[in-house]
């Protein structure tokens, strides 16, 4: 078996952004940060859980013609702490870098706490701190280690 038998064969994309090393089975959860539902005519390419020498399993999810905002980065870095993000311009790889964790997130999670004053109809945007295995809501102490990616999006 040569080594081309271990390559990935997914086309290159012009322009946009690769993010690679994401967990393995994770890509739906980054495709639902990215709001990408196959509705707007995006152009997306996944790999799900395809052999890595880092991770054992990886998905790699490639959006044509979007560069993510750092607040995007951010969000998937809760979910996929491994993962890299490669911005693609004419076929070239023109910036790679590893996500950060930030110190905190603001307005992209909802606390699971039904008590919690941000899931109330109180005008409070969800606030978490977050820690090395998981996040904390600033508000009621809560702690999400498990199932984050269920948290996002229901502002």
């Amino acid at each position: 078996m040569s080594s081309d038998d271990h390559e990935l064969r997914v086309s290159k994309i012009r322009n946009g952004t690769v993010i690679d090393h994401v967990r393995g089975g994770q890509a739906l959860n980054v495709l639902a940060i990215l709001g990408i539902d196959g509705t707007q005519n995006e152009q997306v390419s996944i790999g799900m859980n395809v052999p890595s020498d880092r991770l054992a399993r990886k998905d790699i999810v490639k959006v044509e013609d979007r560069e993510l905002s750092q607040e995007e980065v951010d969000v998937i870095s809760l979910i996929a702490p491994d993962a890299t993000i490669n911005i693609v311009r004419d076929y070239d790889v023109t910036s790679k870098h590893r996500v950060e964790r930030p110190c905190q997130v603001e307005g992209v999670l909802t606390c699971p706490n039904t008590t919690c004053i941000t899931t109330e109809d109180e005008p409070v945007t969800s606030r978490f701190e977050v820690l090395d295995d998981g996040v904390r809501c600033t508000y009621c102490g809560t702690i999400v280690r498990d199932g984050i990616a269920d948290l996002i999006g229901s502002r």
